[in-house]
């Protein structure tokens, strides 16, 4: 509803009709020709209604134009679930209902805002249609204007909408390679490794089987290569004190045995769980004369065992990126599905791998009763994405915790993103959500991902975002019903 600076006072209203003298004397009318408002007096009525009455609904079709005679009204929204108050006043000639109708088809005539009266008023109503007319007759430069920057402003946030979609898809495919590149490289590296280990066991087992070592000693030392591959599969990660004080160990028994280079093979037997107790085994199958080439193929055999584990990580988190890509976009699965938040939420995280800010822990708090719910999850992971670049980016520079948590209650799920960041100012909160209102540096920002992700959630899934924030705590909560309405 839009005020006025200072109207003329009204005149008394004969019958449900109003005078031109009397239209004259409200400030929208007041530039108008007797002839304009000829038609307004023969098409407009005068509406009474009692105080608690509600005028028009919110999404309702726009058929009438009303502008305020005399009493208090209110318009009310519905934001994020809410009934939200925005404007209450008793000042004649406010107007409001069918404030687009200059619009046509462009754009879908509904009421935007509800319309209630607080004590008895009195309203001028005119047909939406008779407005719509008028304006583009008696107006047609001005309402092309009008027409022109809201159809750019709309195209415009069209437009920075996509590219802020394809910056963020370019951003995490950049991760995403990333995050690839690391494990390819891992398991590239570990199979050249692998290959030169294979050799050197061809070698020493040439050695060994040349006539030396009898066909008992042999088996003894086959069943000892099977024993060195089950403990390197099972070996305990130790720690650093203990790895070295192991080390030191094996260096000194292989020392004693006159082995060379003790110090190159130490590291490859304790990474395999390999005592010195386990080593005099090895001299009591072989004997001493075929000791050193004994261990350095049973060395090679444990360095082989470690290279594939090695490789069958590397390809491991390979697949699971790949399998983490693939649920995040969603391609392969209908847009309108049942989905688990959890899947969703780790596919994100998993996507945003290469994102975190150095110092900030990312911590999930996952309730695994959630039940899964019918959404589009393509959208959903988009919310996720926006919400998190937004958590990492308050805590950039200054370390922090990054809180991912799941719940339910009643008939809805909620997902709460939370972040250790300096908070929201209270004074710009209620218009985090406004179209291209943004607090990041100019080239950073284009104000959208809230905004994406209020429609997605508020006006596609029918649930509702919330914020609460506070220095060191700031906290989205999404909530979505269980049950697709």
């Amino acid at each position: 509803m839009t005020e006025p600076g200072e109207t003329a006072g009204r005149g008394d209203a004969d019958g449900d009709r109003l005078t031109a003298g009397e239209l004259r004397t409200l400030f929208l009318f007041e530039s108008l020709t007797d002839s304009q408002l000829a038609v307004f007096v023969e098409h407009g009525r005068v509406e009474r209604h009692r105080g608690g009455e509600m005028v028009c609904q919110e999404g309702e079709p726009a058929t009438c134009f009303y502008v305020l005679l005399s009493g208090t009204v209110a318009l009310t929204r519905r934001v994020r679930g809410d009934e939200v108050e925005i404007n209450r006043t008793d000042q004649r000639g406010v107007y409001a209902g069918a404030m687009q109708t200059y619009l046509a088809d462009q754009v879908k005539q509904t009421y935007t805002a509800t319309l209630r009266a607080i004590s008895d008023i009195e309203l001028f109503a005119l047909p939406a249609s008779v407005l719509a007319r008028a304006m583009r007759e008696w107006f047609p430069m001005a309402t092309h204007m009008l027409e022109g920057m809201f159809v750019g402003m709309r195209v415009n946030q069209t437009i920075v909408g996509e590219r802020e979609r394809l910056l963020a898809l370019g951003s995490l495919s950049a991760g995403l390679t990333h995050e690839l590149n690391n494990p390819a490289a891992a398991a590239v590296r570990a199979t050249a490794v692998l290959r030169e280990r294979v050799a050197g066991m061809r070698h020493k087992l040439a050695l060994i089987a040349d006539g030396r070592v009898d066909g008992s000693r042999l088996h003894d030392l086959v069943e000892l290569q099977e024993d060195a591959v089950k403990r390197a599969a099972n070996a305990v990660p130790l720690s650093a004190l203990a790895t070295a004080d192991a080390e030191d160990a094996l260096c000194d028994w292989l020392d004693d045995h006159d082995i060379t280079g003790g110090w190159e093979l130490a590291s490859t037997l304790v990474s395999g769980g390999i005592d010195a107790t386990w080593l005099d085994r090895i001299s009591g199958a072989v004997g001493g004369e075929n000791l050193e080439p004994a261990i350095r193929w049973l060395t090679y055999t444990i360095e082989t065992e470690l290279l594939m584990g090695e490789i069958e990580d590397a390809v491991s988190r390979v697949s699971s990126l790949v399998q983490a890509a693939k649920q995040y976009s969603q391609l392969d699965r209908t847009p309108y599905q049942t989905v688990e938040v959890h899947e969703l939420l780790d596919a994100t995280l998993t996507m945003m791998q290469a994102k975190i800010p150095s110092g900030v822990r990312t911590v999930k708090e996952y309730d695994r009763t959630v039940p899964a719910i019918p959404a589009y999850a393509a959208e959903l992971n988009q919310v996720w994405t926006n919400l998190i670049d937004n958590a990492f980016a308050a805590m950039n520079g200054r370390g922090g915790v990054l809180t991912v948590r799941t719940g339910h209650e009643a008939d809805r799920v909620f997902v709460e993103i939370a972040d250790t960041g300096p908070g929201i100012p209270a004074e710009i909160r209620p218009r985090i959500f406004e179209p291209f209102f943004t607090t990041k540096p100019v080239g950073e920002g284009t104000g959208l991902g809230l905004d994406i992700s209020y429609r997605i959630i508020v006006n596609k899934h029918h649930g509702d975002i919330r914020v609460d924030s506070v220095p060191g705590d700031t906290r989205f909560r999404v909530l979505l019903p269980i049950a697709a309405e």
